[in-house]
């Protein structure tokens, strides 16, 4: 897992630069793309719209996908099959402040409700609903770095989630996918727009992806209440039943590649805390 660290950073600046690519992948999809979430999901599902196929790969890696299509065989003794034994493991892999780098410290608050997680509803508002079936645990933090040397406050956060099952942990990445279909502006808080959203489905082996079972970037613009514009960049990926995720938000001063390699780096983080935890001896 270390060693994926530098080549995970290159691929996606790499496919950050491919702005055409981006626009087309998030322009694809399927019918179930522009489907509402249920607020009542199967076991091992997310709780939003599910769909078996990915827009940039066709489709997503399967519950039975085998060791050669993965990047992470993990032993199955050490996975989570315990909401307390999940919540263990996000608590563990999720990044605080200090792990994102030097002068980072938590906001308020500094962590989710436990027992919730984020869920986009009809009205593309972010909201905390609880866990439903098939969702072991869930983690955010929230961190920022404080203005200063001319750059503004860039803020940001780190989520785990566990799933019960390898499908299910598929099936949020493709939901991920389809939310930026369904829901191109979104609101995280009331005082706060996401736009002009784009995604870029990549499963592993796709474009040299060898970092993760499946991963899905998202980019577009963030405008709080002052009124500015500024980047916005959303980065998930998934091993196993585990998905790790990372959202930066940057402000004047900062630049969008910037901004990628923090996101990037703190995402391989977790991905190789992932593999630290899950690996057997």
């Amino acid at each position: 897992m270390t060693g994926n660290a530098h080549g995970m950073r290159g691929s996606w600046v790499t496919l950050l630069a491919a702005g055409t690519l981006l626009a087309g992948c998030s322009a694809q999809g399927t019918d179930n793309g522009l489907s509402r979430q249920s607020s009542s999901p199967s076991a091992g599902t997310s709780p939003r719209a599910s769909a078996s196929s990915s827009p940039a790969s066709g489709q997503s890696p399967s519950a039975g996908a085998s060791a050669a299509s993965s990047v992470f065989t993990p032993d199955a003794s050490l996975v989570p099959r315990t909401s307390k034994d999940g919540r263990r493991l996000a608590g563990s892999v999720v990044l605080a402040p200090a792990g994102w780098g030097r002068g980072f410290v938590a906001q308020t608050p500094a962590e989710s409700a436990p027992g919730t997680w984020a869920v986009l509803n009809e009205d593309c508002r972010w909201q905390r609903e609880k866990l439903p079936r098939g969702v072991l645990a869930s983690t955010s933090r929230y961190s920022r770095l404080p203005a200063g040397q001319g750059k503004g406050v860039v803020k940001v956060t780190a989520v785990a989630t566990v799933h019960a099952s390898v499908l299910g942990a598929d099936e949020q990445l493709s939901t991920t996918l389809e939310e930026v279909l369904r829901c191109p502006a979104q609101r995280p808080r009331s005082d706060e727009r996401i736009t002009g959203l784009m995604s870029l489905g990549t499963p592993f082996g796709a474009r040299e992806q060898e970092y993760a079972d499946d991963s899905v970037l998202e980019a577009g613009d963030y405008v709080g209440s002052g009124g500015a514009v500024q980047p916005y960049r959303w980065m998930v990926a998934r091993l196993g039943t585990v998905v790790v995720a990372v959202s930066v938000t940057g402000a004047k001063g900062n630049t969008a590649q910037e901004l990628e390699q923090l996101g990037s780096k703190a995402l391989a983080q977790m991905l190789t805390r992932i593999g630290q935890r899950l690996k057997g001896k």
